[in-house]
């Protein structure tokens, strides 16, 4: 493989850290034992692995694949890993457990449609979760 894109954010990861009382009532009702996605383009260049509990049950309820343009997908994901590696290089602001590995997303590599759909809207899952804002 030329270029691995790989996003593990797990569950164990997760389960480390406290709970907080008055959580997402939306998550905490869609509780998934298992959820994993892996999306490789058919030339096994690029790849993404989203282990999360809750990302399927999630990412159903959400608008569908070729709602939104190639381009727009791109754009927003090119903003968003700005963002979220900055906070993963900054452990000191930014809880470590959320913020757990660099995410390798090349600006100029075009990833193809299904990995920018799915990254972008495992951003909106993560910002919507862990009630955090990466705008």
């Amino acid at each position: 493989m030329r270029y691995l894109i790989i996003l593990l954010l797990a569950a164990s990861v997760m389960s480390c850290s406290t709970q907080k009382k008055g959580g997402n009532q939306r998550f905490e009702d869609s509780k998934v034992d298992n959820d994993t996605i892996r999306i490789a383009n058919d030339s096994l260049e690029y790849e993404i692995v989203i282990i999360e509990p809750g990302f399927n049950a999630w990412l159903a309820s959400q608008r569908p694949r070729g709602y939104y343009g190639l381009n727009y997908l791109d754009q927003r994901n090119k903003f968003y890993v700005t963002i979220y590696n900055m906070r993963v290089n900054d452990p000191m602001s930014f809880d470590p457990n959320l913020y757990p590995f660099r995410i390798n997303y090349e600006m100029d590599v075009d990833y193809g449609y299904e990995v920018n759909y799915l990254l972008y809207h495992y951003f909106l899952f993560f910002e919507e979760k862990y009630n955090q804002r990466l705008r």
